[in-house]
């Protein structure tokens, strides 16, 4: 076998390989450009609360905070469901722990009642929250650190709020929109696990297939080039249109 023939096999295969993938990534990009993100991740139905400045008040020593937080290297002052709070956070900054800055009374875990106040208040579309959850196991389309509260709404994409037991804080928020846009970015990433990885060896195969299909495909327009193919196919074109023209002019 030839060095030619060599490289006209491997552009050939490797186009067959890379054809379906292409349609796949062509299809997901169409897909999901046609979804605004902010609709995606729920925000366009998320209330921005205005910056509310601390209040001059008398707090529980921060020592007293951290001393029983256990893991807590720093406390972090702001305002939560109407009230002024120390969240503890540890070396990592992940926050454990919310507590009254007036007492000291630590606030969480949250129960169901809290969380559904929270879920209200962060939630400004159509809907009604239909149920609340604590899981241990969430969905995959929740990522993040569990246990965690899921709070349904009834409202046309099925809003639903993750909110952390130990913070309040909304930690994710889904509708179908979103469901529809993840199975997309599945096939557009080709991560079919945790839809995350971008360097995982089916998306390196892929874009090395991708890569031996373009110069493999330079290669062989350079034969054509060098033996002046190009010229007699424009030619063989253009005397087929010729000849097309004719027999139209003919037939009037």
């Amino acid at each position: 076998m030839t060095f030619k023939s060599l490289i006209q096999r491997v552009h050939l295969w490797a186009g067959l390989i890379l054809g379906i993938q292409v349609l796949l990534w062509m299809l997901s990009g169409v897909v999901m450009s046609w979804f605004p993100i902010e609709l995606v991740r729920g925000e366009v139905s998320a209330y921005s609360a205005p910056s509310i400045p601390l209040e001059a008040e008398t707090f529980a020593s921060p020592g007293g905070i951290i001393a029983q937080a256990e893991g807590a290297t720093s406390l972090e002052l702001k305002r939560f469901m109407g009230k002024t709070v120390y969240i503890a956070r540890g070396e990592s900054g992940i926050a454990n722990g919310i507590y009254d800055a007036s007492s000291g009374e630590r606030i969480t875990p949250l129960n169901e009642a809290t969380v559904r106040k929270i879920a209200e208040q962060d939630y400004v579309g159509a809907g009604n929250v239909v149920r609340a959850a604590l899981l241990s196991y969430p969905p995959k389309e929740y990522r993040a650190e569990r246990p965690v509260w899921r709070v349904d709404f009834d409202d046309r994409f099925h809003t639903r709020l993750y909110i952390a037991p130990n913070t309040g804080e909304v930690r994710a928020r889904r509708n179908d929109i979103w469901r529809l846009y993840d199975f997309f970015w599945m096939l557009h990433i080709m991560d079919y696990g945790e839809r995350e990885d971008f360097n995982n060896p089916l998306l390196m195969a892929a874009s090395l297939t991708g890569l031996i299909f373009a110069v493999s495909g330079l290669i062989v327009v350079g034969y054509r080039l060098r033996r002046g193919r190009f010229n007699n196919d424009i030619s063989l074109l253009i005397g087929k249109r010729s000849k097309k023209v004719t027999m139209h002019k003919s037939e009037k």
